[in-house]
């Protein structure tokens, strides 16, 4: 197909295409799909896993031990460099493993998140997947909806498209389904197309699409326009810790072979005890620890009725401490009912049920709500009636109208928000009969409106006129109007959502509520359901305020009434700007910029496509309870993260701090090659059950932020304990057992107190309190045991003559016994006075 394919004539490209609006078959499409591929920018090699496990084995540090067991085999030691090789081996295996049990998560997730599409298929419209879609379908977009490809219109009705990801422009993009008139090669130009990566704005479209997956012009440019998101607080640390343990293993491995060269040790032996020093210090496995935690406690929250559409959201939905929602669906039921239909003086009139009925059956865009509230009851007559025209709904005139035809008339029935119907009515029926709508019936209407809002009424103004036999219609023509009265919907508050709110304030999370509605039921709902009510901010008064005195007052527990999108952005914004983590609930199309801004966006299943885009987390049910319950599962998440890290560097880094000084006194090497790679990967092996860990109640109920300060006085004053206790095993190792002159009995009894230290010691720093009062997960208790146990027996089996261990004295693992016992109570102590001057919250 031709680059410029909206130049080209509909008729010549419906030839090209070999399609027409009736759409394609089943069957013509799974030809063309096998010819197309899927419609996905992203595709996955066949060869992934063997990649992935490529990427593992091309590890520098790993394929440095592979050459140098490589030349250790050539040299004659069989044994040394084939056991370095199986522990390497193992290692890679062992990530490789939770690495494709981490992306299998993520593929499900995604695949619970996939976007859709109505498509003509066989005749019928139906909602398919886009990556099902292929050139030749035809689609129906309405307002809200996601363009699924390139396509070009076959039919528009007051069409405009977000196009700013393409083009650069902020603001809508009108279009239409003409052929155009002169060529052109940009794409803001193609006022006849629409393209994958766009949005509708408002309208109701029909398309063939032209061009799929990596054939569209997004594609071409994704590279160039897609910019990574902005780096999270949890991230950035993440990033921060790696680095500095990146240089202080680089400066321990250059010590230790310095000082190995100026002792004339083996040089071989050297190099392969440094880089295998190496391997033990860095921790591997973080990353993938983290992805797994994540990817548990994304199906954890699944199970609670939220889907992570990113895993990495979860490190911010558990630190989120102002949560900003609309009211209807969250505080209130959102099983909206039409419980009135009223003239201005609020009198029940039917001919106001009639008209509203009419506009919403005969409204061909996205029906909302309310609109389902209205055909719910009793339809009227209908006889007669044919729709003829619509001017569809958009959020500059929060009005939509359809024109009917009534016998002979041609008649325009509006509704939409009282004031912007108001504005556009020049008279108003009283019984039956129109009148000048002067200032004094405009103030009654007014009253009315706002008596019926104090009550907890949602409102809809209904108005319409005769208008003259014309084939089309715009919104100019929603001028002149007749008010007819006003369309009543109670939305009462949600059954026990008083005690959701106050679960969260006591979980750190304050709740602001930002919505389109007046502000007169808007404090009705807040009151109903106990949110504070004294500072009620409307439209006009947040334009005449800086960000700064927004964020005070949203600080303040201050309501937000008849938001504009742009509004809702600039609060959220001002808040982020005062250091709070922002969660932001929406599901409309004009929640999109404030979901994109917001540190977590939520939607909800049933929001428009756009809005669930925009959106890290979707909640199955527009619930603050389910949200409530996502926000504990990734405080969860970040707690289980946490232990790995701060385990990594105390009890680990500790013992190979130990190693890198003990080259300085120890006339042989602290420990061997292989023994320090079977070391790191039973210490790994220990630690891979961390996120299924139990976590402490207290670290729940608040929102949690990332801080490398505390990561750093925890190493600093945590770590050094265990290289105190490896030194002391040093000393009994050297004058109580006389390993000076043996050193196959000090390497295997410090192996025996390394990997047992650096193990237990996880069941006194997962937890902020008494390690006896806190459970530990069956999983990690079992892993460490097992490791534990492990390092015990295996020197006294073959496996542990092949790595040149020696069984150990009774004595002397009695001895270990006791330093282990008494490490963790030392750690335990130290701990306790650390979190007494410190707080990982």
């Amino acid at each position: 197909m031709a680059d410029n394919f909206w130049n080209t004539s509909l008729t010549e490209l419906l030839g090209t295409l070999e399609a027409s609006s009736a759409g394609l078959t089943s069957q013509e499409a799974e030809r063309r799909q096998k010819i197309h591929g899927l419609n996905s920018l992203e595709k996955e090699s066949r060869f992934a896993n063997l990649i992935a496990l490529g990427r593992f084995i091309a590890n520098p540090l790993i394929v440095i031990l592979l050459i140098a067991s490589a030349i250790s085999l050539i040299l004659g030691d069989s044994i040394g460099g084939s056991i370095i090789i199986a522990m390497v081996l193992l290692s890679v295996a062992l990530n490789f493993f939770m690495e494709y049990q981490a992306k299998n998560a993520v593929e499900l997730i995604r695949k619970q998140t996939a976007t859709t599409a109505e498509v003509m298929r066989d005749g019928k419209l139906r909602e398919l997947s886009i990556d099902q879609l292929v050139p030749g379908d035809v689609i129906t977009l309405n307002a809200g909806d996601l363009v699924p490809a390139d396509a070009r219109l076959l039919t528009s009705k007051d069409l405009h498209v977000r196009e700013s990801a393409l083009t650069g422009e902020s603001l809508p993009s009108p279009k239409k389904a003409v052929d155009l008139t002169g060529t052109s090669a940009e794409i803001a130009e193609a006022t006849n197309s629409l393209f994958l990566g766009t949005s509708v704005q408002s309208g109701m479209a029909q398309a063939v699409i032209v061009r799929t997956g990596k054939n569209t012009a997004f594609a071409g440019i994704a590279r160039r326009l897609i910019a990574s998101p902005p780096e999270t607080e949890f991230a950035r640390g993440i990033r921060q810790f790696g680095s500095m343990i990146t240089k202080v293993i680089l400066l321990l491995v250059l010590f230790v072979l310095l000082v190995n060269i100026i002792f004339r040790r083996p040089l071989l032996e050297s190099f392969l005890f440094a880089v295998a020093l190496a391997v033990g210090m860095t921790p591997e496995l973080m990353p993938v620890i983290i992805t797994v935690t994540l990817a548990q406690g994304a199906r954890r929250m699944m199970k609670k009725k939220v889907l992570v559409k990113q895993l990495a959201a979860i490190e911010d939905f558990g630190s989120i401490d102002i949560l900003c929602s609309d009211k209807t669906g969250t505080l209130t039921e959102g099983e909206i009912v039409l419980d009135r239909h009223v003239d201005i003086h609020g009198k029940d009139d039917e001919e106001v049920l009639r008209l509203v009925y009419l506009n919403s059956f005969f409204e061909a865009g996205i029906k909302s709500p309310m609109d389902a509230a209205v055909l719910k009851h009793e339809a009227p007559s209908m006889s007669g009636c044919e729709k003829l025209d619509e001017i569809p709904f958009d959020f500059t005139r929060k009005r939509l109208s359809v024109v009917i035809k009534m016998g002979e008339q041609h008649t325009l029935i509006t509704k939409g928000d009282v004031d912007n119907v108001l504005e556009v009515c020049d008279q108003v029926m009283i019984e039956g009969k129109a009148q000048t709508f002067d200032e004094e019936l405009r103030k009654l209407a007014t009253a009315t409106f706002q008596r019926l809002s104090a009550d907890g009424y949602r409102i809809l103004g209904v108005a319409t006129k005769i208008v003259s036999q014309q084939t089309a219609f715009t919104r100019d023509d929603e001028r002149d109007l007749t008010l007819i009265g006003f369309a009543a919907f109670l939305d009462p508050p949600k059954e026990g959502i008083s005690e959701v709110l106050r679960a969260l304030k006591e979980n750190g999370v304050s709740v602001i509520i930002m919505t389109g509605d007046n502000q007169y039921v808007t404090q009705k709902i807040a009151g109903d359901v106990g949110l504070p009510t004294a500072v009620i901010l409307t439209s006009g008064m947040v334009d005449g305020m800086d960000n700064a005195a927004l964020a005070h007052h949203a600080e303040n527990s201050a309501i937000f009434a008849r938001m504009s999108p742009e509004q809702k952005y600039r609060v959220i914004a001002a808040l982020k700007e005062r250091g709070h983590v922002v969660g932001y609930m929406g599901d409309g199309i004009n929640d999109a910029p404030s979901l994109h801004i917001a540190d977590v966006g939520i939607s909800v299943m049933n929001g428009v496509e756009v809005a669930k885009d925009a959106a890290k987390i979707i909640l199955l049910e527009k619930d603050l309870s389910v949200l409530n319950d996502g926000i504990i599962e990734g405080r969860r998440s970040f707690a289980n993260i946490m232990k790995y890290i701060v385990m990594g560097t105390s009890s680990n880094f500790g013992n190979m701090f130990s190693m890198a000084a003990a080259s300085l006194f120890l006339p042989f090497l602290p420990m061997l090659p292989t023994q320090i790679l079977l070391n790191n990967f039973l210490y790994d092996l220990s630690q891979i059950s961390i996120p299924t860990d139990n976590v402490d109640p207290a670290l729940l109920h608040k929102p949690k932020r990332w801080r490398i300060e505390f990561v750093q006085q925890f190493m600093m004053i945590i770590g050094p304990i265990s290289s105190i206790y490896d030194f002391l095993t040093f000393a009994i190792l050297f004058w109580g057992f006389h390993a000076s002159t043996n050193p196959s009995l000090f390497h295997t009894g410090w192996f025996v107190e390394s990997l047992a230290t650096q193990t237990l010691v996880v069941f006194v720093i997962r937890t902020a309190g008494n390690p006896f009062s806190s459970k530990p997960s069956r999983g990690l208790l079992l892993s460490v045991i097992a490791v534990v146990g492990a390092a015990v027996i295996i020197p006294y089996t073959e496996l542990g003559t092949l790595l040149k261990f020696t069984p150990l004295p009774l004595a002397l693992v009695g001895s270990i016994a006791a330093l282990s016992i008494t490490y963790l109570a030392l750690v335990q102590a130290v701990k306790s006075w650390f979190y007494r001057h410190h707080s990982l919250l």
